[in-house]
């Protein structure tokens, strides 16, 4: 067993600042110099706002290892789970590269790890084998 491990991510990041920024710049030289639809551009403008809510909130999400538990959380979802109900810990390489964990228990219920609270998986990996979790590796397979 080995000491404790945590992740944390916080929600506000400056480059989606500037892509936020970019996207309205060319929104608005396009009303300007392109006489283009203010309705249109207003439709193009509210996929933006998902992104500015997640910049004025800043959202944290992080993940924990001790000894004894095994627990995440990101935003107001949070979980705790005991080690010793701990099967193994699936990790997904999916086709865009992303790795997803899944917890699965001796039960054999599945717990996804929020990607969010998911650090990176080399060291996720090294530290559930520290502490004597089982790793299952699985590479671009479309199914679970």
């Amino acid at each position: 067993m080995t000491d404790e491990f945590r992740y944390s991510r916080q929600g506000r990041n400056p480059g989606t600042m500037i892509v936020v920024a970019a996207i309205w710049a060319v929104l608005i030289a396009a009303y300007f110099w392109l006489d283009a639809a203010p309705l249109l551009l207003g439709v193009l403008a509210l996929f933006t706002v998902p992104a500015l809510w997640d910049q004025i909130k800043a959202p944290t999400a992080g993940l924990t290892l001790t000894p004894t538990t095994l627990g995440w959380h990101s935003g107001i979802r949070t979980a705790r789970v005991a080690v010793t109900e701990i099967s193994r810990v699936r990790l997904d390489t999916r086709l865009d590269f992303s790795v997803r964990a899944t917890v699965v228990l001796r039960s054999g219920r599945k717990l996804r790890i929020p990607y969010e609270a998911t650090p990176p998986h080399q060291a996720l990996e090294a530290q559930l084998n520290a502490n004597d979790i089982k790793t299952e590796r699985h590479h671009f397979s479309l199914r679970q």
